[in-house]
This record gives C-alpha cells, sequence and structure tokens, in this order.
C-alpha cells in the first residue's frame, strides 16, 4: 500500500519561509527603519522576543566565563524545541539545509546525474561528537566564539546584511561555497559528521518526544527508505529512532507500506 503522507512539501515551505524572514529582515531595515525583527539565525529578536543559538550562546558563555542573563533565557526556546522535536533546527529551519535541497534539485534538472550517497564513509559518523567539544575548547583556547564567526546559517544571514547594507559579500561566504562543493562527494556530509550545532542539539534531542518508528512486521524491507535519507541512516532497521536522526519525514514520505510513522512519545 502506497503511503499518502505528504510530509516533504511542508518541511520545503518551512525552509523557504525561514529563509524569507532573514532575506526580507536587512531589507526592511534599510528600506522601512523598521527594527521590529533584528538579526539573524545566531540571535534574532522579534520584538521584544530573543532567541539565542544555543551554540553560540554557550560559545559566549565559555569565552566571557560569564552568564548574560537576556541570552542564557534567549536560548529557553531553542533548547525546549530541540528536547520536544530534537534536531529539528538543521531539517526545518536551517538556510543551508535548503540551498544543498536546491543542489539537489538542479542535479536532477540540468544533468539528471546520480547523487552522492549519505552512507558514504568520507568522514566517520562518530566525527560529530569530536568536533563539538574541540570547537568549545579551540574558543576558550583562542578567546573567540568560533561559530559565531563561521556558523553556515549565521553566515548566510551576514551575506545578505552585507549585500543589503553595504553592497559587497564578506569572504567568510566563501566558507558556504566549500560546504556545497562538499556535496559532490557526500551528500549532507557538512551535516552529519561536522556541524557542532548540529552534535548539541542532537544530544539535547536524544530523549525527543517525536520520533520516526518502525513497524517492523508492516515493513517489506525495500530499502527505500534508506536511500532516501539525507543522512544516511537506516530507518527499517530502526536508525531512524536513533539520536542522529533529524525528524525530516522523509523516511515516512517514501514508505510504501507505511511501516515507518511519526510517532509522540
Amino acid at each position: 500500500m502506497k503511503s499518502t503522507s505528504s510530509i516533504r512539501p511542508w518541511r520545503l515551505a518551512a525552509l523557504a519561509l525561514a529563509l524569507a524572514v532573514i532575506v526580507a529582515n536587512p531589507l526592511i531595515n534599510f528600506f522601512c527603519q523598521n527594527h521590529f525583527v533584528q538579526g539573524w539565525y545566531q540571535s534574532i529578536a522579534v520584538g521584544e522576543l530573543w532567541f539565542v543559538s544555543p551554540l553560540e550562546g554557550l560559545e559566549s558563555i565559555l569565552v566571557a566565563k560569564a552568564v548574560y542573563a537576556p541570552a542564557f533565557i534567549g536560548m529557553i526556546a531553542p533548547l525546549t524545541l530541540a528536547f520536544l522535536l530534537g534536531r529539528v533546527f538543521c531539517s526545518w529551519i536551517c538556510p543551508l539545509t535548503l540551498l544543498l535541497e536546491i543542489v539537489d534539485w538542479l542535479r536532477r534538472r540540468l544533468g539528471g546525474k546520480k547523487r552522492p550517497s549519505a552512507h558514504s564513509e568520507i568522514v566517520p559518523r562518530w566525527t560529530l561528537w569530536l568536533v563539538l567539544p574541540a570547537e568549545l575548547l579551540i574558543s576558550m583556547v583562542l578567546g573567540a566564539p568560533l561559530f559565531v564567526i563561521f556558523s553556515p546559517p549565521g553566515l548566510i544571514g551576514r551575506e545578505l546584511m552585507m549585500l543589503v547594507f553595504f553592497r559587497a559579500l564578506a569572504m567568510e561566504g566563501l566558507l558556504l561555497l566549500a560546504l556545497i562543493a562538499l556535496e559532490l562527494f557526500s551528500r549532507r556530509l557538512f551535516c552529519r559528521c561536522l556541524c557542532p550545532l548540529g552534535a548539541l542539539l542532537a544530544l539535547t534531542g536524544g530523549k525527543r518526544r517525536l520520533r520516526v518508528q518502525l513497524q517492523a512486521d508492516a515493513c517489506v524491507d525495500c530499502g527505500r527508505c534508506a536511500k532516501t535519507c539525507p543522512l544516511g541512516l537506516r530507518p527499517q532497521t530502526d536508525q531512524a529512532a536513533s539520536i542522529y536522526c533529524w525528524n525530516c519525514g522523509d523516511c515516512v514520505d517514501c514508505c510504501p507500506s507505511q511501516a515507518l510513522r511519526f510517532r509522540w512519545r
């Protein structure tokens, strides 16, 4: 029986809307002098509400060796979201994910070439758990919050701000091109193995309330879910319930027997 799920269009719409907010922000501030929305994904204020990326907030605390209460409070909402829903920022909000989805689409449209596998072991998956402590340690040694400077979601916001206000792009934007180039070798390599923010959100959402659950007796072991998963997981062996899953729902959509479904625990 073919699945009637249609999660992917909603996810792509959420990604597009999230990027639209960041694109509109500098334009509105520049042309209308309206500061209702300020900042980008690292730290964004909507009216009186302030949301701070958990990793950037943690970096700032460790580097400054002090807790700035408003920033700490601003971290609560993103951490709560990750605790309940897992790493959904990465799959439903992060602008880098949308850019990589566009790369996938262009590859299919222009060349029809087979996309690189997400099961590639160019970089081991467990590297994800090394980059987080390494990034925090290096930031403390240097006395500078590295991910605040080089965060891909933050870079996209800053590049847009630079373009609107100064008609120029920063050199750090080349990092985005490098991450897109990685897609030529292994699908979502940065997201799977190298993103410290993804590691922190995965740890926070390790006991998440929303999970993709496998109904083993309904599974026909067709392997479609494993081919579809952007993180190289094998949902047919219940890996979608692991800490690595980012709840994108692609495996749920492609399952012909509806053996995979979101379940609220």
